[in-house]
């Protein structure tokens, strides 16, 4: 009998009573005593490991151990005290953050291909945009904004701000709104919402139609004049946004009065007339400006980038904006009398 066998007490266990108490196979038990992870506390006559009770104890730290990922050389350390437990762990956790991040990028990508049946191409694309460092995900989104409201570089002074939008400094905050910024322990979902939004904006057609309504609204402000006036979206929460919540039908004499309502504030908006044939053109502005606004990808890219900043959902404004192009597309019988004060010249685009 050896020394260590004086030092245990109660019977000496078998590997094979030892793997049943443990829950361990024998073939592991005899690979972690081979392995010196466990040694044995005496051999009987016949020659066979016998282990202490203490045994027990060592193989199911060693398990939660190698559960938690740890390497026989980690575990080894740890057993022998070469290195403390709360160092080994803290690097383990280190080791394990970074793992965590890039199978969440995986999973990110296959979600994201899965969900849009991408081809090849496609999946090459969205791993791309997955992978991106913060610094590719801030020029992505600088060019996709540049683009959109019309500066050089989304730290330029005048972001937001050039000719084209006639110099107003809205615009620089409104493209700082639109601004995605994955936080450094991203979610899955957050992974998710990125890679969506980065498709979004290389998506040509819609930084077209963003652009689109970016120039529109710099020229209502134009239009406005000195005093400041709400934007149309407010003024289609305020007037159609009561009609749909009452059920109002889109094709009913109700809706085309209200309809008319909205129109004629938007007249006031953009400081224009609408006699006569001036009023069809306005009334077609209106309709296009409100079907850009409706477009589906414009509320998804606001969805995805709250989930992105961690913000709180945006209330759709998929349903008013849809009825509020139907109820003004019926036509009324609004006319000059309803924007006074309105010059047809002040209206872009009229003769």
């Amino acid at each position: 009998m050896n020394g260590d066998a004086l030092l245990t007490t109660g019977p000496l266990l078998t590997i094979g009573e030892l793997a049943r108490r443990t829950g361990l196979t024998v073939k592991t038990v005899r690979f972690y005593s081979d392995q010196g992870i466990l040694s044995p506390a005496d051999r009987n006559p016949a020659g066979h490991r016998q282990y202490g009770a203490d045994a027990v104890a060592r193989l199911d730290l060693v398990r939660t151990l190698r559960e938690l990922g740890l390497g026989l050389p980690e575990v080894r350390q740890v057993l022998e005290h070469e290195r403390g437990l709360s160092e080994v762990a803290a690097a383990h956790a280190a080791a394990l953050d970074v793992r965590i991040r890039v199978l969440r990028l995986r999973q990110a990508v296959l979600r994201t291909v899965a969900a849009r049946g991408a081809t090849a191409e496609e999946l090459t694309l969205v791993h791309r945009l997955a992978r991106l460092t913060e610094d590719g995900r801030g020029r992505l989104v600088g060019e996709f904004l540049a683009e959109v409201f019309g500066s050089t570089a989304p730290g330029d002074a005048r972001f937001g701000g050039d000719a084209r939008f006639g110099g107003d400094a809205r615009f620089g905050g409104a493209a700082r709104s639109l601004t995605p910024e994955l936080p450094e322990e991203p979610s899955v979902e957050q992974v998710e919402a990125w890679v969506e939004l980065a498709l979004l904006a290389e998506d040509a057609g819609f930084r077209e139609l963003l652009r689109g309504l970016a120039a529109d609204e710099a020229r209502e402000a134009a239009g406005a004049g000195p005093v400041p006036r709400p934007g149309l979206a407010l003024l289609v929460r305020e007037s159609a946004g009561p009609a749909v919540a009452a059920g109002v039908e889109p094709e009913s004499a109700e809706a085309a009065r209200v309809g008319d309502v909205l129109l004629e504030r938007y007249a006031r908006l953009v400081g224009a007339a609408g006699a006569g044939a001036d009023g069809a053109v306005l009334r077609a502005r209106l309709a296009g400006r409100l079907r850009a606004m409706a477009d589906p990808r414009r509320e998804r890219y606001l969805s995805l980038l709250a989930v992105v900043n961690g913000w709180a959902a945006p209330e759709s404004s998929a349903e008013v904006l849809a009825w509020a192009v139907r109820a003004v597309g019926r036509g009324g019988r609004w006319s000059a009398a309803a924007a006074p004060g309105a010059v047809r010249r002040n209206l872009p685009g009229m003769p």
